[in-house]
């Protein structure tokens, strides 16, 4: 739904379907951040507990026990050894929830810090550690569980407009402070 919609000219989308198994992921989000080099990546996962759309803040390192769609679990049970226990995004997500939401979309928007500890969870915190901090995860309920494709896309081309906005404004302030 957010490739049809897309992000306006100024912004190049690539939509990747990422199966949920560890060592695919291990494999294919650097890959990804090396062939596009992009500013910002923004996962996004079904969950089943989910009733609105939410914001992950971080990512974690460890405690990953749940079998995969290869029935595959990591030995060590984390997604890199000797990574910190979590990693926050870049993006401040209450900024982002505050400003989707003053824009009336019949849409709720909640924040989470705690992703699962399963693939999501798992890729975000991937995700995070080969960006330092450049990504976002947004988990979204079921199709219909209430909200429609339209309604969910819509949504995410307003979060994901939100996040590229907040994300110049602070780099324009951190730009800002080393000319001094």
């Amino acid at each position: 739904e957010l490739e049809k919609l897309g992000l306006g000219d100024d912004v190049d989308l690539h939509v990747y379907e990422v199966p949920v198994e560890y060592q695919t992921v291990q494999r294919l989000i650097p890959a990804l951040w090396k062939k596009h080099s992009p500013q910002l990546v923004v996962h996004v996962g079904v969950s089943g507990m989910a009733t609105t759309v939410t914001l992950e803040k971080c990512g974690h390192n460890v405690g990953y026990k749940g079998l995969d769609n290869c029935r595959f679990c990591p030995g060590s049970q984390c997604c890199v050894e000797g990574g910190p226990e979590c990693i926050d995004s870049i993006i401040d997500m209450d900024a982002v929830s505050s400003r989707v939401s003053a824009l009336g979309l019949d849409v709720t928007v909640t924040i989470s810090k705690d992703a699962g500890r399963y693939l999501c969870d798992f890729t975000y915190y991937t995700s995070l550690y080969q960006s330092h901090g450049r990504s976002a995860f947004v988990h979204v309920p079921p199709l219909g569980k209430p909200y429609s494709a339209e309604q969910l896309g819509r949504a995410l081309q307003a979060i994901i407009e939100e996040m590229l906005d907040v994300l110049e404004h602070s780099e324009d302030k951190i730009n800002c402070q080393h000319e001094h």
